[in-house]
């Protein structure tokens, strides 16, 4: 592979002050590409068979430096691109040196994305982002690392070190996807070149299990509807009527209870957009229903129930109240389920 990289002056285009631009000339397989220094020079100050500034030339020892610095980068770069055996041309090497990867850390990039789907109210994709960066952040240490940095071997150790903290493979799975995700943002982004890719020869499809299905007969829904508090408990009640509502009403999901404000009831049906999907959902409100609704209605605020409220200004701070409400109520589903010995645990899943 023969190329050669040089500076010269280019004489033959004289600007209006009388100089000349000082060029690198980059000679690879008889085709030549010229790429602008910058910089101008008086040709009486350039010796053209050494192609070099004379000594008598003002600035010599700072255009010296710049020559130097300039045909360096591109030895270098030259010099890795034959370690790794790829092939370029002298126009593909100009336009890898001249746009160079910008630099920003796995980290860096990670609070990037995890702001900006706050920005967006991406809240629970948000969330989820910021559950990988720290178990990233346990495994590594810390994330002040470049992209290029991630190999397959780098995987390898951060899956195995997942099953050693007892992950499951979905959580494996789902954490991979996510930095999956980020690294071709990266590559999109500039932050590092496509060819430092991992994933091309890592097999994340692999880290998946199929979740056993769990179903109820009638028989048991029908116990845990007509479930008795032996003593006063707010939560397990509201419990009951969550589970019972949603069985009802079409299987809706615990979110999008949470977000039901009673205007959402037009003419006897419920109309609602869920959240997941942004699909909107119009059902016959059922009689069992209807008078849950009445139980929890109150003048003071709008949601049908008692999980969101008037206080609850911004979507960080209902997603945080949401969380909060979920776990008491799927830890109230699983002690009746256990009271009623069913044969799996209950939640609002």
């Amino acid at each position: 592979m023969s190329i050669s990289v040089s500076v010269i002056c280019y004489k033959y285009k004289t600007l209006k002050n009388g100089e000349c631009a000082l060029m690198l000339r980059i000679t690879k397989e008889r085709k030549t590409t010229y790429q602008s220094l910058g910089v101008s020079i008086n040709p009486a100050h350039w010796d053209f068979e050494k192609n070099l500034p004379k000594r008598n030339c003002p600035n010599r020892e700072n255009l010296l430096r710049l020559i130097t610095n300039k045909t360096k980068a591109y030895q270098d770069e030259i010099l890795e691109m034959k370690i790794e055996n790829k092939d370029f041309t002298a126009k593909s090497l100009v336009d890898k040196i001249s746009n160079p990867t910008k630099r920003k850390t796995v980290g860096e990039l990670f609070l990037e994305r995890i702001q900006e789907l706050k920005d967006a109210q991406r809240l629970g994709y948000a969330l989820s982002h910021e559950y990988v960066y720290k178990a990233l952040i346990k495994f590594n240490g810390h994330l002040d690392i470049y992209f290029s940095e991630i190999d397959i071997d780098w995987l390898k150790n951060f899956e195995e070190w997942q099953h050693h903290q007892g992950a499951s493979l979905n959580t494996i799975g789902i954490r991979f996807r996510t930095l999956r995700a980020i690294y071709n943002l990266a590559i999109q982004k500039k932050y590092v070149k496509a060819e430092y890719y991992p994933f091309q020869n890592y097999n994340v499809s692999k880290l998946h299990e199929i979740t056993p299905k769990r179903a109820l007969s009638k028989n048991a829904i029908q116990s845990i509807m007509n479930y008795i508090c032996p003593t006063k408990n707010f939560y397990k009640e509201l419990a009951i009527d969550l589970f019972t509502f949603s069985y009802f009403m079409g299987g809706i999901n615990f979110i999008d209870m949470a977000y039901l404000t009673h205007s959402q009831i037009i003419d006897k049906r419920l109309i609602y957009i869920r959240t997941k999907t942004h699909k909107t959902i119009n059902l016959p409100l059922q009689s069992k229903a209807i008078e849950i609704i009445k139980k929890y209605q109150t003048n003071s605020n709008p949601y049908i129930f008692p999980i969101l409220s008037t206080f609850h200004k911004n979507e960080q701070q209902k997603r945080n109240r949401i969380h909060k409400v979920i776990s008491k109520i799927n830890q109230q589903l699983k002690e009746i389920g256990n009271e009623l010995n069913l044969p799996i645990n209950i939640t609002t899943y």
